[in-house]
């Protein structure tokens, strides 16, 4: 998640206790999200086999909850905006519980992906409203306060939700298996929205604010269309349905660029694609997150698939990850974004690739033999260079951001992340169960070149990136 920064003056507003209660509640929405996008990370395998289903409900249980996320990520915040902040949070809120409630109720596949897509497009709308609501109403101290918590938090959350989903199945709560992990949302989200109701300041929006339903509707297009050709292709071979997928896909994104830099109002501004730092932050934010989603959703499937452990075991396994999140974000709080700019970015990288090549060379030495143990020091580092990135990325990206580009730029880097999450998990997914029918080793050497490469390329681009975030984020 990324933030925007307010350049007015400190401003009067809630009491400390009322903001500190309005940040919790907009640290849950994003809580909520975070960890449903990556929940069925570990909880896939089990649920395709309880529900009889293969290879592309794998795939698309977390593809699709990112592709209606990221498509309406940008058009959710407009229509805060026009509608009203609190009005739109709480049809997000509500939509989601019961799309939650959907997910774990679900009998067969084809209701399940309907429902994790309903999912994603409620999250859309509820997502963007609590920044908007915090950037109005607090002031510029408790901003500061609020915008270093996100990054700590949300990295936790992006590997404790498979953490949380393993432990979930291999207690069977109630003979539920995998379902408790969606119907607990239902509880959550109850409590959000009787907490919204109660705390959330009250606003009209603005009527006049006008929404661009077409290039909204031909970016819904593009990444369906891309993301549809992709996953399919390589999971049906590259017939003529896929590969027109992938074709309309690229022309409606090219028709969506050209619709930006010419209509009256658009969604996301082009004076942002002029800026050096902002465009460079973009690229490499989707690279980045693209190949570390990618990455987690293979690791879960080799150390299940592959070396055999349970949905237990591979939740203990991924715990060096969520431990070396928590040690880089709490360093990057305690002031090293402050110090180290962007220099933070390029240490971050490093340590990815450090931590990929080691867990490469350990996979390549000792195969299905490689024990969850032997690869948690490697897991480890990854989750040091991933914590280093992932609260630091877009926002020193937003270094060189005129104030009033920054709602846009900030909604432009949150849709980029999440459709970097469905786009890296089944891009590497695929490419893992496209390599795996003849060997989990080699499929998992192949997945972890790919995140290599993805984290390598980023490299040189960390000097385009601004030398500072801005001020009122880099505390």
């Amino acid at each position: 998640m990324t933030t925007t920064h307010d350049t007015s003056p400190a401003r009067t507003g809630p009491s400390n206790l009322l903001m500190w209660a309005i940040l919790g509640l907009v640290l849950l929405a994003d809580a909520l999200d975070m960890i449903d996008s990556t929940v069925t990370n570990i909880a896939a395998p089990t649920i395709a086999d309880e529900l009889g289903a293969g290879e592309g409900l794998i795939k698309w249980l977390g593809a699709s909850y990112a592709l209606a996320m990221g498509v309406l990520l940008v058009v959710g915040g407009r229509l805060g905006d026009k509608f009203g902040q609190r009005r739109v949070f709480l049809v997000g809120m509500a939509g989601f519980t019961i799309a939650s409630a959907v997910c774990g109720l679900s009998p067969d596949a084809g209701l399940l992906v309907v429902a994790r897509i309903a999912q994603g497009a409620f999250g859309a709308l509820m997502l963007p409203q609590g920044m908007a609501i915090m950037t109005k109403t607090f002031s510029r101290e408790m901003l500061a306060k609020a915008f270093g918590l996100f990054g700590p938090l949300l990295g936790i959350a992006s590997v404790g939700g498979p953490v949380l989903a393993g432990f979930v199945i291999d207690w069977d709560i109630a003979g539920l298996s995998w379902r408790p992990i969606f119907l607990v949302n239902v509880v959550l989200g109850v409590i959000g929205l009787a907490l919204a109701v109660r705390l959330l300041p009250r606003d009209d929006g603005n009527g006049d604010t006008v929404i661009d339903g077409w290039g909204s509707g031909i970016l819904a297009v593009a990444m369906f269309g891309l993301m549809f050709g992709l996953i399919e292709g390589s999971t049906a071979g590259w017939g003529p349905i896929p590969i027109a997928s992938l074709i309309v896909g690229t022309c409606a994104a090219a028709l969506f660029a050209y619709r930006q830099a010419h209509t009256a109002d658009p969604l996301l501004r082009p004076s942002l694609f002029r800026n050096r730092g902002f465009t460079s932050g973009l690229v490499m934010g989707l690279l980045v997150f693209a190949a570390t989603s990618g990455l987690v959703y293979v690791l879960s499937l080799f150390m299940q698939l592959g070396i055999g452990a349970s949905a237990r075991e591979t939740s203990l396994g991924l715990l060096p990850l969520t431990l070396g999140i928590i040690v880089a974000a709490g360093a990057t709080m305690g002031g090293l974004m402050t110090r180290l700019g962007r220099t933070l970015v390029a240490i971050g990288l490093v340590g990815i690739v450090v931590g990929v090549g080691w867990l490469l060379a350990l996979v390549a030495a000792s195969g299905t033999d490689l024990g969850l143990w032997m690869m948690a020091l490697p897991i480890f580092v990854i989750g040091l260079g991933m914590g280093a990135c992932y609260g630091t990325i877009f926002d020193i990206a937003l270094g060189d951001i005129d104030a009033d580009e920054a709602g846009s730029a900030s909604g432009s880097m949150s849709a980029i992340q999440q459709l970097a999450t469905g786009i890296g998990s089944a891009t590497v997914t695929t490419v893992f169960f496209q390599l795996a029918t003849g060997s989990e080793v080699h499929a998992m050497e192949i997945s972890l070149v790919m995140v290599l490469g993805a984290a390598a390329i980023c490299l040189p681009v960390v000097r385009l990136l601004p030398r500072r975030a801005p001020a009122e984020l880099a505390h």
